[in-house]
């Protein structure tokens, strides 16, 4: 008991470290979120607009969060994001998840990896890393980038 207390107020802890000015209200699990969000955005080192505003809608939709709150958070994630010399203090905190909020959060990832209609390396790397790292299988995400591309071919109409 005292382990995974201790083991919660250390990943707590990481997670304010990363970010001295993030948003005071916002939930572990909240920002690990964002900034694996931010990070799938920047892994093609291109960061734009559409992508951030797919950000505030997934953000919005998981936390049921108003624009402002998403904003704020996004903003508290790219902090983080900026700050981390790696994911896995995201990934700790995401891997608590249960299997089917798993897979909605890489449904996230693969609407912002795909959004500008290229697959960088980076981005396949990063993607198996996140998948590896909060225990979800390769089958799984390999799906769930199907569903994400047969979403965005419908909405474009082609």
């Amino acid at each position: 008991m005292f382990k995974k207390l201790f083991s919660k107020s250390k990943t707590q802890a990481s997670l304010n470290q990363a970010t001295p000015s993030a948003a005071p209200d916002a939930e572990p699990l909240q920002l690990a979120i964002a900034a694996l969000l931010v990070e799938a955005a920047r892994a093609d080192e291109h960061y734009h607009e559409h992508e951030k505003a797919i950000i505030d809608q997934s953000l919005m939709a998981k936390f049921a969060l108003s624009q402002e709150a998403a904003q704020a958070l996004r903003a508290a994630g790219e902090e983080a994001q900026a700050g981390a010399h790696d994911i896995q203090r995201f990934t700790r905190v995401a891997k608590e998840m249960a299997h089917d909020e798993k897979i909605a959060f890489i449904e996230q990832l693969w609407e912002i990896v795909l959004s500008d209609g290229e697959r960088d390396s980076y981005e396949d790397t990063l993607m198996r890393r996140i998948c590896g790292l909060i225990y979800l299988e390769d089958r799984a995400s390999g799906e769930a980038r199907i569903r994400v591309s047969a979403r965005l071919a419908s909405q474009s109409g082609g």
